[in-house]
């Protein structure tokens, strides 16, 4: 049996809603084989975060080479990278294994407000590993962070995209969740595209970012353009969005498995 392969360069969340453990979920939901390597350990709930851990350079490294020399993914996924040194190491060893599909999801916040990556690596990011990208995944206030503007209109997001792709050459999904426009999400590929989308009522919204970036990544694994990939990652969140799960006392995880449910293997 033959399977598409994806790999999510991200930090483990303790809770499970989001990282690696939201990455996986979606991986097998979309009937893509999921690997990681993580970047660090977090010790969160749907409450907030409470510390981070950084993996050395060294570790990461390993990690990835070990991926790559065994299973060859066929997307990348990357998320969670608080640190410049981090990125670097992520960015070289992709160059050096000829690393294909990435998709990069430039968390900088949590859900629950707290900070996730260092200030310096911020420009890392820009200049080390959006000129690998195939898309990157901003949210509103994270594309604000990028182009160190506030963005307040469909017309704003428009021209964010537009100007981060011109410098660096990637596509850019500007997310629209985080405003008003009913979590309209506009891709720039060279060409503009609007995906409408329906806000969903509830406050269970830990790991939307990373849910929909890795849903992305696992149909491009699977061999669908940019624009495909899109819409059923979108379609994807959504279901997992309108499951209705409902767990923790904070913002709580998605019902990534919503699409799966599986027998009772004793019956």
């Amino acid at each position: 049996m033959n399977i598409h392969c994806a790999l999510t360069i991200a930090g483990s969340d303790s809770s499970g809603g989001a990282g690696i453990q939201a990455d996986l979920k979606t991986f097998l939901a979309n009937d893509v084989y999921g690997m990681s390597a993580i970047t660090a350990l977090t010790a969160q709930n749907t409450c907030g975060v409470r510390s981070v851990l950084n993996s050395t350079p060294e570790f990461l490294c390993d990690q990835l080479n070990a991926i790559f020399e065994d299973i060859f993914p066929d997307a990348i996924k990357i998320g969670m990278v608080s640190s410049a040194r981090l990125i670097e190491v992520i960015a070289e060893r992709l160059t050096f294994h000829g690393a294909k599909k990435i998709v990069v999801d430039p968390v900088m916040v949590a859900t629950s407000g707290a900070r996730l990556i260092d200030a310096d690596a911020v420009k890392t990011l820009q200049t080390k590993l959006f000129p690998l990208a195939t898309v990157i995944t901003p949210n509103l206030p994270e594309l604000e962070v990028i182009i160190g503007e506030k963005i307040s209109t469909p017309l704003e997001m428009e021209l964010a995209a537009q100007k981060i792709f011109d410098a660096h050459g990637c596509a850019v999904l500007a997310k629209g969740g985080h405003g008003h426009n009913d979590a309209n999400d506009y891709l720039f590929d060279g060409a503009g595209t609007w995906f409408h989308g329906r806000r969903i009522d509830t406050t269970n919204t830990h790991g939307t970012g990373c849910t929909l970036s890795s849903a992305i990544a696992a149909n491009l694994a699977k061999g669908h353009d940019l624009k495909i990939s899109v819409g059923r990652a979108k379609n994807y969140l959504t279901g997992a969005l309108s499951s209705g799960l409902n767990l923790g006392n904070g913002s709580g995880p998605l019902d990534h498995g919503f699409n799966l449910r599986g027998s009772d293997f004793n019956d």
